[in-house]
């Protein structure tokens, strides 16, 4: 088992894994708090100005 890890290969593919996860709480972090924050107002005034 310990030849695993002194292949390359076997380390690109958890250096990958890990990117992915990393990302992947980003994207979470970042959604959570657009989702969490108030509605713009703004929407009504766009429909103003487009008219």
């Amino acid at each position: 088992m310990s030849a695993i890890w002194h292949d390359p290969g076997a380390w690109i593919a958890v250096g990958v894994s890990a990117l992915f996860l990393i990302v992947a709480l980003v994207m979470f972090l970042v959604f959570r708090k657009i989702l969490r924050s108030p509605p713009p107002d703004d929407l009504k005034e766009l429909s103003k100005s487009e008219r």
